[in-house]
């Protein structure tokens, strides 16, 4: 016995534009039938909350599926699964396509050659498609972009929630992070991570989908903007916060990356925060106020 919930929809030429779009959605639970054998033209997010099952991929292997865990479906893949008959399986689905797709699988967010992914959780995902299932409600005029917004935070969910990643992300990808505005070259990183240069590479575009070089660079670009934003601080001493001590040298790096030069940037930002920037990361329940005037 089993009890199915779904929608299927058809987005318009002009939705596909968005990168991603939705093309359906289900929530299932119990002794479902098997699925397949089949090949799609579409990508499909399957994840299974609880219980356990089987899948087949293009290779005929059969692998065990137990929840939590992800279960990728890749156009032109041919595939085969379904729940254990002894215990059934909780499972959410998630139909999409579009031409982000590409970048998502460069990126490492959506694995073509690893079918089925175990995951340390499934509330973040769960969320998501509930989202898409609340907005496929019938005659509901933001149904297209809402349902694409939900994709995008579907496969953040699901990256975020891969059994085999921190919590916070890739640990090589934090420690960087953390010391991308140190005077450190790649090789030196890759040396405090007892890597070779090489195989740092390899972390990093698997994780980032950009080289070191590139993914320091973002970081230190970034900070140097929130603090020419946020701060009255000279050029000069932001170059040096940021990891250079060549400010001529910054400011050609900043306006070759950016499209302005600093002290152009800051001027096109036309606000200096009072008390300066702070790294404190706002509760989402609890956003920043504007505090009323004194009575």
């Amino acid at each position: 016995m089993y009890h199915t919930w779904m929608r299927y929809f058809t987005p318009s030429p002009a939705h596909h534009r968005l990168g991603l779009v939705c093309l359906g959605v289900g929530l299932q639970h119990g002794t479902l039938p098997t699925v397949g054998p089949r090949t799609l033209d579409h990508h499909v997010a399957v994840v299974i909350g609880a219980g356990s099952g089987w899948f087949r991929g293009a290779d005929g292997r059969r692998t065990t599926v137990t929840a939590p865990a992800l279960i990728w479906l890749t156009p032109g893949v041919p595939h085969h699964y379904g729940p254990d008959p002894a215990t059934g399986w909780d499972e959410s689905f998630v139909d999409f396509t579009g031409p982000a797709t590409a970048t998502y699988t460069e990126l490492g967010f959506i694995e073509p050659d690893r079918p089925v992914v175990p995951l340390g959780d499934t509330v973040g995902a769960r969320a998501a498609v509930g989202r898409i299932a609340r907005a496929a409600r019938r005659g509901n005029p933001l149904l297209e972009v809402e349902t694409a917004a939900a994709v995008h935070e579907l496969l953040v969910a699901l990256r975020r929630a891969r059994a085999d990643e921190a919590p916070d992300g890739d640990p090589v990808l934090q420690a960087l992070a953390r010391d991308a505005c140190r005077p450190l070259s790649v090789a030196e990183h890759a040396a405090r991570h007892g890597m070779t240069p090489a195989e740092l590479r390899t972390a990093v575009r698997r994780g980032a989908g950009c080289s070191p070089k590139d993914y320091l660079l973002g970081i230190r670009l970034g900070r140097a903007k929130e603090l020419l934003a946020a701060t009255e601080l000279p050029v000069a001493a932001i170059a040096r916060r940021v990891g250079y001590d060549d400010p001529a040298y910054f400011s050609r790096l900043f306006t070759r990356r950016v499209g302005l030069a600093p002290v152009r940037f800051r001027e096109q930002q036309g606000r200096a925060v009072p008390g300066g920037w702070s790294n404190r990361i706002p509760h989402p329940e609890h956003p920043p106020t504007i505090a009323g005037p004194a009575t």
